[in-house]
């Protein structure tokens, strides 16, 4: 049930944005956008509020997602103006980096926070993994910003599917470091 929840959490809201993107009977790629995004802000409130109340706490991140999709979403909206939810995926990415920096120069590992009660790794394990994942934040960011930049009819699918593939990839990239410096029970 706990997988299932944080699937929806987290990819719900990309398939409601992709789908209205995708039945918009709009000609150009901005105007579609715009289409997709009130249903995009709706469908994140309700999948967060949906984790909140099965389980009980606020999730963190998911909220911090939320939060930059209603105001980046609905300024695109308001505005009439696409250009703001697509710096969206690169604002949060900084901010995930930013957020693993601020961790290691207070000496607080974010990442072991985050994922320690899943994975048990020796420090050095931890300092490795949360450099990766800053360096990988940041290498979102910059390809968010190339992709709507230079090729904007691709950037829904690069957004839906691009980043979720990168982000599988890198995940599996982590596991031999994982795996040498997990703590065995």
């Amino acid at each position: 049930m706990k997988f299932i929840l944080k699937y929806i959490v987290d990819f719900g809201p990309l398939a409601v944005f992709f789908i209205f993107y995708k039945i918009s009977d709009k000609e150009n790629s901005a105007d579609k956008i715009l289409e997709a995004v009130v249903p995009l802000i709706i469908a994140t409130v309700t999948a967060v509020l949906i984790s909140y109340i099965l389980e009980k706490k606020i999730p963190i991140m998911p909220t911090a997602g939320a939060v930059i999709v209603v105001i980046f979403g609905g300024m695109s909206w308001y505005f009439d103006n696409p250009v703001f939810i697509y710096y969206k995926p690169t604002i949060i990415n900084l901010l995930f980096a930013a957020t693993l920096i601020v961790g290691n120069i207070l000496n607080q590992p974010l990442l072991k926070r985050l994922l320690g009660e899943n994975i048990k790794l020796h420090n050095k394990g931890w300092e490795i993994l949360t450099i990766r994942w800053i360096i990988f934040f940041i290498v979102l960011a910059i390809l968010n910003e190339i992709i709507w930049r230079n090729f904007l009819d691709y950037w829904v699918q690069f957004k839906v599917f691009g980043t979720l593939i990168l982000t599988f990839i890198f995940i599996i990239t982590q596991t031999p470091i994982i795996t040498k410096y997990q703590i065995e029970d």
